[in-house]
């Protein structure tokens, strides 16, 4: 019976797992079923650094999902990625205590 299996496993390799994900508009192949924020981060060459939140994009309309070094993501086909600025800097206020306007010139 035992014999029967290896001969099954050789006939019938395992699947290979591979899954076709976006970061940041450019596409990778992974083939890990889960991944860490800080995986996902090392893909891109330069890897995507600490001045940069990483986010999953959730399709319709939903607000996109940021994803922590820790975090645990599943793996699956189409899954897209994109990294931001982690501090947004709206304006800086005027000595007097007032918003800055930026206008384009």
């Amino acid at each position: 019976m035992e014999d029967k299996k290896i001969e099954e496993t050789k006939a019938h390799p395992p699947h290979e797992i591979k899954f076709e994900i976006q970061i940041d508009r450019t596409h990778y192949t992974v083939n890990l079923e889960h991944m860490t924020g800080l995986q996902l981060r090392t893909l891109p060459s330069p890897p995507i650094g600490p001045d940069r939140d990483l986010f999953e994009v959730v399709p319709g309309g939903a607000p996109d999902q940021k994803i922590g070094d820790q975090d645990i993501v599943e793996m699956r086909n189409g899954l897209r990625f994109f990294s931001a600025p982690a501090q947004i800097n709206p304006g800086l206020t005027n000595p007097d205590g007032g918003n800055r306007i930026v206008t384009s010139r």
